[in-house]
């Protein structure tokens, strides 16, 4: 299967129980987002570091912008997806869901997504990790995605072996 069918149509808006909704990311999302990455850093990097290399502890305002205009031609381009996490008025996030074509064999997508600091363990926490598998096999053409962090472990993950270029 290629990554996406040439008509698939992404989800605009997902909402998640408590009032809250997924979108996809853009660059105005800046002012919210880099605080709210820093506010987490460090428990996101002991997830994402060893894979992704993110968020350095030197990332500065202007590299996240320009992260999230890339993830937002990505997006455009149906390369892959960078879902935020907000309130209904948009004016404070709570994490993220990426989506993305597989780099290791075995998967059609590879998924994962994080809350802050603040709501590891909450209801808002167990919502989103109810809903993204559900709102996956529902809304999305794939048939074998992948949950990092859930199926698998990061360390597990980076152990496959990657896909042939």
């Amino acid at each position: 299967m290629t990554w996406l069918p040439a008509d698939f149509v992404h989800p605009l808006r997902v909402d998640v129980p408590g009032g809250h909704h997924l979108r996809p990311i853009t660059g105005g999302d800046a002012a919210i987002d880099y605080p709210t990455v820093m506010g987490s850093r460090e428990r996101l990097w002991s997830i994402f570091g060893e894979a992704w290399g993110w968020p350095a502890a030197t990332i500065t305002y202007e590299a996240n912008l320009a992260d999230l205009e890339r993830h937002e031609a990505e997006i455009t381009a149906h390369e892959s997806f960078n879902y935020v996490l907000f309130d209904e008025a948009e004016s404070v996030e709570y994490g993220c869901v990426y989506i993305d074509p597989p780099e290791k064999a075995g998967a059609d997508a590879e998924v994962s997504w994080w809350v802050v600091d603040e709501q590891v363990g909450t209801a808002l926490e167990r919502d989103l990790d109810a809903l993204v598998p559900r709102w996956i096999g529902e809304a999305w053409p794939f048939e074998r995605p992948r949950f990092i962090g859930r199926d698998l472990s990061w360390k597990e993950w980076l152990a496959l072996p990657d896909l042939a270029d």
